[in-house]
């Protein structure tokens, strides 16, 4: 059975490690981060992690109830970096354009992290900020509840689907990436018309394409449908 995990208040009253540094969650979520930036999923275990606060691995579980637990608190960290400095201008669309391409920003920009926490739900303070934003931009918009949970739920999921393929591509190393990119090159362009038409005629364009995020023409194309959908409802 795991440890309860201990207060805050109880936390900073304990002795810094020996290198004289004072242990925080946020503290270890950012080396957590890093760690991931540098080697990957693999590579995050308390006992590297202890190793990186110069800690013992066990005072991690005063903070956390596991690893999972710790995995939970970096998702919130990502999505709490996306919403810093972020204010509703009462523009629905604008708003909840900014929003998502805010969060997928910010998992790209940790791919090994965005690999490890877009599936996952938190239910920490930042998540539930964001939530109860984008729910907010609806209904302040108008949509009615049952629409605004059904956009709020293909908005969210589409975020978080194309942040988590993006990011495992990021998350490749880098030959294989560049192999993956050079496809749409090297084999899509060569393809002779006489087999495959329509890969021929749009292969000038793909190649273009495929190598950037979908996601801002996905987005725009959710609001559109979203925007119809307002209209419908009338003044």
């Amino acid at each position: 059975m795991p440890k309860p995990v201990v207060p805050e208040e109880k936390r900073r009253r304990r002795r810094p490690t020996k290198s004289g540094t004072v242990l925080s969650e946020r503290l270890i979520v950012e080396t957590a981060l890093r760690m991931l930036r540098e080697h990957g999923s693999a590579g995050l275990t308390a006992r590297r992690l202890g190793l990186a606060l110069d800690a013992d691995p066990s005072t991690l579980y005063r903070y956390f109830r596991g690893m999972d637990d710790l995995t939970l608190a970096i998702g919130d960290a990502l999505i709490g970096q996306a919403l810093e400095g972020w204010r509703p201008t009462g523009e629905w669309r604008a708003d909840l354009r900014a929003v998502g391409l805010r969060i997928h920003g910010v998992y790209v920009s940790h791919p090994q992290a965005a690999v490890l926490t877009t599936s996952r739900v938190t239910g920490r303070a930042n998540e539930l900020a964001a939530d109860e934003a984008v729910l907010d931009i609806l209904r302040t918009a108008g949509f009615p509840l049952p629409d605004t949970v059904r956009i709020y739920h293909a908005f969210i999921d589409q975020t978080l689907a194309f942040a988590a393929l993006d990011a495992a591509s990021l998350a490749l190393p880098r030959a294989a990436l560049r192999a993956d990119e050079d496809m749409w090159r090297s084999t899509y362009a060569r393809l002779p018309r006489t087999t495959h038409p329509r890969i021929a005629e749009a292969a000038p364009l793909l190649a273009t394409r495929m190598v950037d995020s979908a996601y801002p023409t996905a987005l725009e194309m959710l609001l559109d449908s979203a925007a119809g959908q307002l209209r419908a409802l009338g003044p």
